[in-house]
């Protein structure tokens, strides 16, 4: 497999295959965040796009300061932010936000029963209304470190921000989230839930 930092020096030199490859890598990861932070899938959509598309634009910009990834990471908070500074100031209610019908992002286990199936969906809804409801900056933090998997040092990189608030960020976030899921632990620790 070829590095990213290999990807990246090709598409500097006008490879856009390089960039293809570089998509395919990271769209899904990118969408997860943009899908998290936004919560809702269409716009998730539409701000994955416009990650690669600002990614492409700039990437001869790219120093290598960080990674690829964090530097991605960095342009996806920003066009979220930049998407959720505009849903504030309009005020507008989706009516078609996610439903309980509309598929997660990973598939479920194949082996699991109907009931099993019903449960883990449901759990997955409740805790994504409950991930939106954090502030954004907590729900940034949680997202890319509990979800994406980055580490405390990346996480600093890509909110630009110093390792002390991003731990600060992150423990009030669980914590709020820990707080909100409390009424309803008998649905998250399910047997049901959890058995596989």
């Amino acid at each position: 497999m070829t590095t990213d930092e290999v990807l990246v020096k090709l598409c500097c030199q006008g490879d856009k295959e390089a960039f293809a490859t570089l998509v395919e890598r990271y769209q899904d990861k990118i969408y997860n965040l943009t899908y998290r932070l936004v919560s809702n899938p269409e716009d998730a959509a539409d701000l994955t796009q416009e990650v690669f598309y600002r990614a492409f634009l700039r990437i001869k910009g790219f120093r290598g300061d960080a990674s690829f990834a964090t530097w991605l990471y960095r342009i996806a908070t920003n066009v979220c932010y930049d998407q959720l500074r505009i849903r504030k100031n309009r005020q507008v209610v989706s009516l078609d936000n996610t439903s309980p019908d509309d598929p997660p992002r990973d598939l479920p286990d194949q082996e699991a029963g109907p009931a099993e199936l019903c449960m883990k969906r449901i759990v997955f809804q409740r805790l994504q209304e409950a991930i939106a409801t954090l502030p954004v900056e907590q729900r940034t933090a949680m997202v890319l470190r509990d979800i994406q998997g980055l580490s405390y040092e990346e996480m600093a990189q890509v909110l630009q921000c110093p390792l002390g608030t991003v731990k600060s960020r992150l423990s009030r976030a669980r914590r709020a989230l820990k707080d909100k899921l409390m009424s309803e632990r008998e649905l998250f620790f399910s047997e049901n839930v959890y058995n596989g």
